[in-house]
């Protein structure tokens, strides 16, 4: 085989894994951002050692223990990605959108189902696209980043502890230990593993009430129609705004809210997405020029017993997040 057909045939044969070591790399680090970048590093490491590549393993655990490395590399000199819910309590309605932590301190929420494999079947799919929802990939960021390896490769991706243990160069018995105490972790935080039966639904799977609820809510805030929109939420709903350290809790706060500081959103435009496997928005405010909408945040609404308990609005502090999400930077008025 001449080296352009070698070239281009590893060069195949490694992008086959991408969308799978994307979903690992955004389950270790929580940022889509840094997961591309470490996923982008694990193909030029791989690419630049396939031809030393003996065989031995399967080419797949062989990436994955790259993929493993790289993002073992990154999470040494970075603190913890999170949500503003596991860095401070509620705030009042009053209190004005002032105070910022940087981007890297943030969960970012990632487009579609990059993370599932096409291939993958229903069942392991309803697990693969559970692990991507942000409460649970918030609560994989609490785990040391050993730990959490172990946890994704056993639970979620379903590898064998001796496959770990080879990928990790350690034993058995001490993949087996991290694996129980990272259990008792998520547990602690209401995030359990590898439960089928407990995932869930795809965008387009939703059920049927489900469905009318986003309708309705995107219609109130469509129309800012905050008496209706307050009907559709937990009592104890919840909103977050990172890079905002802020966040609101309760149906009296939120009406508080979206009458006070949050009113400049009236006359907003909402584009449906797919984020971290569920429904999504795209959430367009008049410019201040008045030229039109343009970008503000990606909602992601969390239902829970037939009510929206909680709104995560990742806002736009550059373009790149709605370029991500494959939204337009400008919508006419």
């Amino acid at each position: 085989m001449s080296g352009s057909a070698a070239t281009d045939t590893a060069t195949r044969d490694l992008e086959l894994y991408r969308g799978e070591l994307t979903g690992y790399c955004y389950r270790m680090l929580g940022s889509a951002h840094d997961a591309d970048d470490a996923v982008q590093e694990t193909m030029v490491r791989a690419w630049q050692a396939f031809d030393r590549f003996e065989g031995r393993s399967a080419l797949r655990s062989w990436l994955y223990r790259i993929a493993t490395n790289v993002c073992l590399d990154m999470l040494r000199s970075r603190q913890r990605r999170a949500l503003p819910m596991d860095l401070s309590a509620p705030v009042p309605a009053t209190t004005p959108p002032v105070a910022t932590l940087p981007e890297a301190a943030w969960l970012e929420p990632i487009p579609g189902e990059a993370a599932v494999p096409a291939d993958t079947d229903p069942a392991g799919r309803a697990v693969l696209r559970d692990s991507i929802r942000l409460a649970f990939v918030a609560a994989l960021q609490h785990l040391p980043p050993r730990q959490r390896a172990v946890l994704i490769l056993r639970e979620v991706l379903c590898w064998q502890a001796a496959e770990v243990a080879q990928l990790l160069d350690t034993t058995v018995v001490s993949v087996n230990s991290a694996l129980q105490r990272a259990r008792a972790t998520m547990a602690a935080s209401g995030q359990a593993t590898g439960d089928a039966a407990e995932a869930a639904e795809s965008p387009a799977g939703l059920p049927e009430a489900e469905r009318e609820l986003l309708a309705s809510y995107v219609d109130a805030f469509q129309r800012y129609d905050i008496d209706r929109l307050v009907e559709l939420l937990h009592e104890d709903a919840s909103i977050s705004m990172p890079p905002y350290q802020m966040w609101l809790r309760g149906r009296g706060e939120l009406r508080g809210w979206y009458l006070g500081f949050g009113s400049g959103c009236r006359g907003s435009a909402m584009v449906p997405v797919v984020a971290n496997g569920m429904p999504g928005f795209g959430q367009y405010k008049p410019a201040e020029d008045g030229t039109g909408l343009e970008p503000w945040c990606i909602q992601v609404p969390e239902i829970t017993g037939g009510r929206i308990s909680h709104i995560h609005h990742f806002i736009a502090t550059d373009a790149s997040l709605f370029s991500r999400f494959g939204l337009p930077q400008h919508l006419d008025g």
